[in-house]
């Protein structure tokens, strides 16, 4: 009798998931297409898996998958995050992939956490031929494992390893490869509300070349780590910024506008100066005349007047004219912020813009939103003083970006990836 209750009782869940799944077990937040396009599935069952036992069982097995002590945030006390530097932590596992000189990638293979093979002579350790990006995965208030817009990060490194003529890693490989290295770290992904799994995917050559010239094969890895806010303090807590006189970060013809391995070390020497004097970062100016603001070392930034809002403009793709990142938190703060009523404009922003703006703040994948507390620039300073830290549109665009990336407000621009 008991055995027989049991089996009704799974039967009745299986229906009820399969027929009517709710916004939890199956989040509707990719179109079919753009799903299948991407190589992400979608964990809703089709009417006709409900006629199909086996296709119901792996519909079912894939929504308890957030249930699985696995994917329970159990690899250490959180309240400890803190304490690390930011990034420092290393996991279990990590994607790898390989491409040899036909140019074909390999699929993604899950490996333990460790040191890469490689030669002297590999094309990235002489030349820099390298390319990485910065993701992010984090967990909904009910346990659920997001990402964020992937898709986007995956174009960036297509035209990133066009410019710096590697073989382009196709999408559906890519975003199996970011997947898989999250769920196979998935005890690592922090609780809600207390940091994130910060993902980094690696595309170099790998392959050994002395001459200067394409490396002969290339090493494609996504390895992550848990991380807090990126700067000191909260997330809302201001940050000072010391706006360069004397360097640049690139120059247009150059390859400002790919996130290149090699455009970051020359940007190491003006950031450890601007901090030994106090600060928390650098903003670049523009290498031809020096007025106008192109992007912080790790962000990009915008500049608030009234209902105005000025980020430097960029034409995007990689354009040999582009002297700045087109970032994924850039393109959805310049749409979340359209949304919320005000008007966005994308073109040069002159540095004394910043000493009349109302408030300024940056972007990016790392530091999400962070509010500027003061710019200097030659020993003339330009502070801002808020309450909470963060003035009213840094706020707005803070609070309606992290709730789409968590899952607390509706995404209404399909941008959030349940991975479980």
């Amino acid at each position: 009798m008991a055995s027989r209750l049991s089996m009704s009782l799974t039967g009745v869940l299986l229906i009820a998931l399969l027929a009517a799944p709710s916004a939890a077990f199956a989040p509707a937040l990719l179109s079919h297409s753009r799903l299948r396009s991407s190589g992400l599935r979608h964990p809703a069952a089709s009417p006709s898996a409900a006629r199909r036992l086996p296709a119901a069982l792996s519909s079912l097995r894939s929504v308890l998958d957030a249930t699985k002590e696995d994917h329970a945030p159990t690899a250490m006390d959180w309240d400890e995050l803190g304490s690390h530097p930011w990034g420092s932590i290393e996991t279990d596992s990590m994607s790898v992939c390989k491409c040899d000189e036909g140019g074909k990638w390999t699929k993604p293979e899950i490996v333990p956490y460790g040191p890469l093979p490689i030669s002297p002579r590999a094309g990235v350790l002489n030349y820099g031929q390298g390319i990485f990006e910065g993701m992010k995965a984090q967990r909904t208030k009910d346990g659920k494992i997001v990402i964020f817009r992937p898709e986007k990060n995956s174009a960036r490194t297509q035209y990133g390893c066009e410019r710096l003529c590697m073989p382009p890693v196709p999408t559906d490989i890519f975003l199996e490869a970011v997947k898989g290295a999250v769920l196979a770290n998935a005890k690592w992904v922090p609780p809600h509300g207390q940091g994130s799994l910060y993902l980094r995917p690696l595309i170099i050559g790998t392959g050994p070349i002395l001459g200067l010239a394409p490396a002969p094969s290339y090493t494609f890895v996504v390895y992550v780590s848990p991380v807090g806010s990126y700067f000191k303090g909260n997330q809302m807590t201001p940050i000072k910024l010391k706006v360069e006189d004397q360097y640049v970060r690139a120059a247009a013809g150059g390859a400002g506008g790919i996130k290149a391995v090699g455009n970051y070390a020359p940007t190491l020497q003006p950031q450890a100066k601007a901090k030994a004097e106090g600060f928390d970062n650098v903003l670049y100016l523009d290498a031809k005349e020096g007025k106008y603001l192109e992007e912080v070392g790790t962000s990009n930034v915008f500049v608030v007047k009234g209902k105005k809002i000025h980020t430097p403009g960029l034409s995007g793709g990689g354009a040999p004219e582009d002297t700045i990142l087109e970032g994924v938190t850039r393109d959805s703060v310049i749409q979340v912020a359209k949304d919320a009523g005000y008007e966005v404009i994308e073109e040069h922003v002159d540095r004394e813009m910043l000493w009349d703006a109302d408030e300024a703040f940056t972007v990016g994948t790392a530091v999400v939103v962070s509010p500027i507390g003061s710019v200097s620039f030659k020993g003339d300073v330009k502070s801002w003083d808020f309450p909470e830290g963060a003035g009213p549109a840094t706020k707005t665009v803070y609070e309606t970006l992290t709730g789409i990336q968590t899952g607390t407000v509706p995404d209404p621009y399909g941008w959030t990836v349940y991975l479980d």
